[in-house]
């Protein structure tokens, strides 16, 4: 396991729950990609409510079974990683967001069996 403690980068992809990457959704085809390539942690949260840049607020209501809520991929890993992964990355996007920012990690293990 890698050891990956002190200053990191947390990579975030604001995507909908309706982007595709040919038959997958994107969301899964974008962790399997960072999990290929090696990336130490990612994780995938899904909205209750936002908007884009095409301001169309999406929210999940009761009847409304095509909600399109939104999703955020979030990963992190050293700068020099994130960096490697980001042209895969950006070619299996045609809409969306990535931002970056510094993270310090404090804690980086797997449970003991």
């Amino acid at each position: 396991m890698t050891k990956l403690i002190g200053e990191q980068q947390l990579m975030r992809i604001f995507i909908g729950e309706g982007d595709r990457h040919g038959q997958r959704p994107l969301y899964e085809a974008l962790v399997e990609l960072l999990r290929c390539e090696g990336v130490a942690g990612v994780t995938v949260v899904r909205g209750i409510c936002g908007f884009g840049a095409n301001r169309i607020f999406h929210t999940q209501k009761l009847l409304d079974l095509s909600a399109d809520l939104p999703i955020i991929v979030e990963a992190v890993d050293s700068p020099e990683a994130i960096s490697a992964v980001m042209p895969q990355i950006d070619a299996m996007m045609s809409g969306g967001m990535i931002t970056l920012e510094k993270a310090t990690v404090i804690r980086y293990s797997h449970k003991k069996p």
